[in-house]
């Protein structure tokens, strides 16, 4: 069951990590299935992240990570949105992340995590189907 809203996702670089052209076709994909997408650019620190994503109302916040800081960059956000009361907000993450690591996150509270490789429509499906898990916020 979707949203009968369009579902507003940002999607962020996090950190160092200075290689955006995967990031710019999943941006591009989730538009082309009808979501509001934010792209915040490169080099963004989580608090930014957090920020943009609660002035913009977003119901998802996808961050695509290579640099391998993903044990720092996930909670700072995750305890950002805890702190600015917006954690209705989910976080979805993808990259170069190493299975062990994938389970860590997701204990910590990321949604979802899909690694390089994913097909575009597996990423537009996922961002959907936890929107809907999600229900009304």
């Amino acid at each position: 069951m979707e949203s009968p809203e369009r579902i507003r996702v940002i999607i962020a670089k996090v950190g160092l990590d200075g290689h955006d052209r995967g990031v710019k076709i999943v941006a591009r994909t989730l538009r082309d299935a009808g979501m509001d997408v934010i792209y915040t650019g490169l080099h963004r620190t989580p608090e930014e992240v957090v920020d943009a994503a609660v002035q913009e109302d977003v119901d998802v916040i996808g961050v695509s990570i290579l640099s391998g800081a993903h044990m720092t960059v996930f909670p700072r956000i995750l305890d950002g949105l805890k702190a600015r009361d917006a954690g209705d907000i989910l976080v979805v993450g993808g990259g170069v992340i190493p299975d062990e690591d994938c389970a860590k996150l997701r204990d910590l509270g990321v949604k979802e995590l899909m690694l390089q490789d994913t097909p575009p429509a597996d990423i537009v499906a996922m961002v959907k189907r936890v929107v809907a898990e999600r229900g009304a916020r």
